[in-house]
């Protein structure tokens, strides 16, 4: 796609700066970071964007006739780049990358609507590339094998986030292929704390919904982003 990109060396958050930006110009746009001070994940939560990974916001143009789940082609996107270099990412329903139950990457995706009508799709993306990381994540160095690969270097990855979100925009109009794709790297832990209980993963719902079963009852978890 034909993407104009910012290249900042620190903000506050890639999120604040894209939305001026999509006031006076269309999609695709993307807005990277060196670093973030007040980076945010789901629900507000703080997200570390120290130097060294890729802390970006894009807005997308999403037909208007889409019927993926936006949070799992984002995912499926950005997994195929990582397989890529040999990896076997899982996606964490809803919106994670885990690296063997570590945590590499966070999308933060959502539909922007107007009259009733989708206006585009926007994604924040926080990818762990060289950088040092909390307790529980990995960095794709660390995933390859080597302090300072080149593959993780926040340019590099950079692009990779681009193409994956690509991958998404094109796949936006086939859902059984995103979410048979993601089924397919889907986590499934042990079991899924919900409602005081202990539930199994079984998979994704047509809608992209987390499937879980426990003592012959199946319920689907939705995700409004």
């Amino acid at each position: 796609m034909p993407w104009r990109l910012r290249c900042l060396p620190v903000c506050a958050s890639t999120e604040l700066e894209l939305e001026p930006w999509l006031a006076a110009s269309p999609p695709p746009l993307a807005v990277l970071a060196d670093q973030q001070r007040f980076g945010h994940g789901q629900r507000g939560r703080p997200w570390q964007s120290p130097r060294g990974g890729v802390w970006l916001s894009a807005a997308l143009p999403w037909p208007e006739q889409a019927t993926a789940a936006l949070s799992l082609a984002a995912a499926l996107g950005l997994a195929l780049q990582l397989e890529a270099l040999g990896l076997q990412p899982r996606i964490k329903w809803p919106n994670d990358l885990l690296i063997g139950g570590r945590k590499l990457a966070g999308l933060l995706p959502r539909l922007r609507w107007r009259g009733g009508r989708v206006r585009h799709a926007q994604v924040g993306v926080g990818l762990n590339g060289w950088n040092r990381v909390p307790p529980g994540a990995i960095a794709l160095a660390e995933a390859l094998g080597r302090q300072r690969h080149p593959q993780a270097r926040p340019d590099r990855l950079a692009a990779r986030v681009l193409r994956g979100l690509e991958w998404a925009v094109a796949a936006a109009e086939q859902p059984e292929l995103v979410r048979r794709q993601a089924e397919r790297r889907l986590w499934r832990p042990d079991a899924v704390e919900h409602q005081g209980r202990r539930w199994s993963v079984q998979g994704l719902a047509a809608d992209g919904g987390l499937q879980l079963a426990c003592a012959g009852e199946l319920v689907t978890l939705q995700r409004h982003f």
